[in-house]
């Protein structure tokens, strides 16, 4: 009799909604550290914008030459980002991060010191090829360090720390400012030196990524790390036996060490990723890259690197003044990417882009009237200059809360395991090179069409960039890295192919409470159903 009421009692628990699983506090330990990469980005951003108010009154230089310094850093990036997915997948993602602190250390400490402009300009190449390593690999470790359950949160501490970093910038621009126009810039550069430092010394404390490890064949240290990553034994024995499966290494196949299959060399990846790809990774390939390219393109690097610019031509004159004005605008870019840390894995990444663009547009053209009524107007405007103030400010509270970081998140989430390290490169190169060419030509845009004008195509181009995300990018949230490929492959069409796959996994979870088929199995037959769907629907396209 007793036995029958707790087997009652255990019945009724079985339709209890399952507990959400507590945070992993030692993956987000490991993000925490590896995002402090991501600070070195965020500081040289920041500091430049103020930098170069001092940097043009000692060395004499043009607006022209001013839009290369301040841009051409991104373009330089591209050096490290192009190796930097080469080196991950030869030392490891743990120690690359070693190489980018090693490598900004250098630049920072070069800019410091600079003479002339073209000392500084080698300065500045040697410091974007650290943060080209340092944006490519700390977003790939966090993906794949990270629990599904809280993936998103974690995903996004690179941004969040860019963020950071451009509030040092700023906070350090007003401290340095009381210098001598000789000394105030070289410090203001220089110090970012300080954070690759403690970047180095983190790694220490970090674990390798689970996934690299598998690709090498250590499959006890990826098991003893996901171990610790996971949020239950249970998970890490399925990430585990979902990452052999993507490595070719056979599921009943468990010693500590062993053969990995012979791997795509890196033609091969880029033929299967770029030149011969399938319809599934063509589909990953152009959001992965579309997301990167309006991320930038939208204008977040015009008003961050050239925000007391943009103060002055809404009547701020006071070069103290606009840089106060411009830790305003690291502060609240600061505070709601904390927010959005908070919102991704509860409103999904789709959700909230979408969201997020929609208010940058609005805005946009919001700020871009307000500069123009100013420009146009004889007399002095508060409500104008209140108006582009507000607008700058949200502004960059709707990019930190949705585009800066999702397009993090969901880039370094979407690749297969054979081709994130190359795709994630790809990204960040093309995420480089708009941002270069934005930064590099806003001064003489704002010359050539107003500084309002400039403004509406950044609103343009936003809106563009709501209608791509809108029809092409699948939600992410809550699938397993592993799964991914199979959410893509149809385009527009991707809707009906993440029913297909719900509907899938309602069917498991009913076998699974009926008792019909264990687990394993069960997570198998969907699995390949639903490759089976998503080979099918490739050959029609």
């Amino acid at each position: 009799m007793e036995e029958d009421k707790q087997n009652q009692v255990a019945r009724i628990q079985d339709f209890d909604p399952p507990k959400k699983p507590k945070t992993n506090k030692y993956a987000i330990a490991c993000t925490f550290l590896a995002s402090l990469s991501s600070i070195l980005l965020g500081y040289d951003i920041g500091v430049m914008s103020g930098a170069i108010l001092y940097i043009k009154k000692d060395l004499h230089i043009t607006d022209v030459q001013v839009e290369i310094l301040v841009g051409i850093l991104n373009v330089y990036s591209l050096f490290g980002s192009a190796a930097a997915g080469r080196t991950s997948d030869w030392i490891g993602r743990r120690y690359t991060m070693v190489v980018a602190a090693g490598i900004f250390f250098a630049g920072a400490l070069l800019m410091g010191f600079a003479t002339t402009y073209a000392f500084l300009m080698f300065g500045r190449f040697v410091a974007g090829v650290g943060v080209g390593y340092a944006l490519m690999v700390a977003p790939v470790y966090t993906a794949e360090v990270s629990p599904a359950s809280s993936r998103g949160f974690l995903t996004s501490f690179p941004e969040v720390f860019i963020n950071f970093g451009i509030l040092m910038g700023y906070v350090s621009n007003v401290v340095f400012s009381k210098l001598s126009t000789h000394l105030s810039w070289r410090f203001m550069l220089g110090i970012g030196a300080i954070p690759s430092v403690f970047l180095a010394v983190s790694v220490l404390a970090m674990p390798e990524s689970p996934r690299w490890l598998v690709m090498q064949g250590r499959l006890g240290d990826a098991r003893r790390v996901l171990n610790k990553t996971s949020d239950s034994l249970q998970e890490a024995q399925f990430r585990l036996a979902d990452i052999k499966q993507a490595a070719g290494i056979p599921e009943n196949c468990n010693d500590d060490i062993v053969e990995v299959p012979k791997r795509p060399t890196g033609d091969n990846v880029w033929k299967e990723l770029v030149f011969s790809p399938t319809p599934a990774v063509r589909h990953i390939l152009i959001t992965g890259v579309g997301i990167h390219f309006f991320q930038q393109a939208s204008g977040i690097d015009a008003v961050v690197l050239y925000s007391p610019k943009i103060f002055e031509k809404a009547g701020i004159k006071s070069d103290h003044d606009k840089l106060l004005c411009t830790v305003a605008v690291g502060v609240v870019k600061t505070l709601f990417i904390l927010v959005a840390t908070f919102m991704l894995d509860r409103s999904g990444r789709r959700r909230l882009l979408l969201t997020s663009v929609g208010g940058m547009v609005a805005s946009l053209v919001l700020l871009a009237t307000g500069l123009t009524i100013i420009e146009h107007s004889e007399q002095k405007l508060i409500w104008a200059i209140a108006l582009c103030i507000a607008m700058v400010l949200a502004y960059v509270a709707l990019f930190s809360i949705g585009m800066g970081p999702i397009t993090w998140v969901y880039s370094s989430e979407i690749f297969p395991l054979r081709l994130r390290a190359t795709g994630c490169s790809i990204g960040v190169a093309v995420n480089r090179v708009t941002s270069g060419v934005v930064s590099m030509t806003f001064l003489s845009l704002e010359k050539a069409i107003t500084i309002g004008a400039a403004f509406f195509l950044y609103a343009a181009l936003a809106a563009v960039a709501l209608v791509f995300f809108y029809t092409l990018m699948p939600e992410t949230q809550g699938k397993t890295l592993e799964e991914m490929e199979t959410l893509f492959g149809t385009f527009w069409n991707w809707r009906a192919r993440a029913r297909e796959l719900k509907e899938l996994k309602k069917t498991e979870k009913n076998s699974n409470d009926n008792g019909h088929i264990p687990m394993g199995t069960s997570n198998a037959l969907a699995m390949q159903n639903v490759m089976m769907v998503t080979t099918q629907t490739n050959i029609v396209v």
